[in-house]
């Protein structure tokens, strides 16, 4: 783990090295923010990323959003990505249970263009699996708006593992 004080005091590889991977697959979010050093703690950095994504295009916001893996898929994923399901039991699924997200991640992506996206951590797959049912009904502006709350929450869990205060 880093210090706020350690990391504010990395070079720019340094720092990319340590935050690229916070947000999945997007390093121009942290290189962005490490422009904004120093921090003055971890919920500073947090914001200060959040803030890059919120004044990010459309167009970047939904490249961010399609970065992230389909829950429960066996496809390639980030080391952050593989970890964060298995606490979840998505690396576990029987044939039956695979299927059931297979066919409702297609239905999600066929409807809104975008994988579904949810911070893991904490919940089992069948909380998962109800809450991928439950928001295919969503509006598209709705569930857009959604993914990105929830790639905050994973961002924001994912600092707390390498940065402390």
């Amino acid at each position: 783990m880093y210090t706020i004080d350690t990391l504010n005091n990395t070079s720019y590889a340094q720092f990319i090295e340590i935050i690229g991977g916070i947000f999945e697959h997007s390093p121009w979010i942290a290189e962005k923010a490490e422009k904004a050093k120093p921090f003055s703690s971890l919920e500073h950095l947090f914001q200060e990323m959040v803030n890059i994504v919120e004044n990010s295009s459309a167009n970047e916001k939904l490249t961010l959003i399609k970065a992230h893996p389909n829950l429960g898929e066996r496809v390639s994923m980030t080391t952050n990505s593989i970890n964060e399901q298995k606490g979840a039991g998505l690396q576990d699924l029987t044939p039956d249970e695979y299927e059931k997200f297979i066919n409702s991640n297609k239905r999600y992506m066929d409807k809104f263009g975008f994988p579904f996206i949810l911070a893991v951590r904490g919940k089992n797959k069948q909380q998962i699996y109800e809450a991928l049912e439950s928001r295919i009904n969503q509006e598209k502006d709705t569930e857009f708006q959604t993914a990105l709350k929830e790639i905050y929450k994973i961002a924001w869990l994912r600092l707390k593992e390498k940065i402390i205060d």
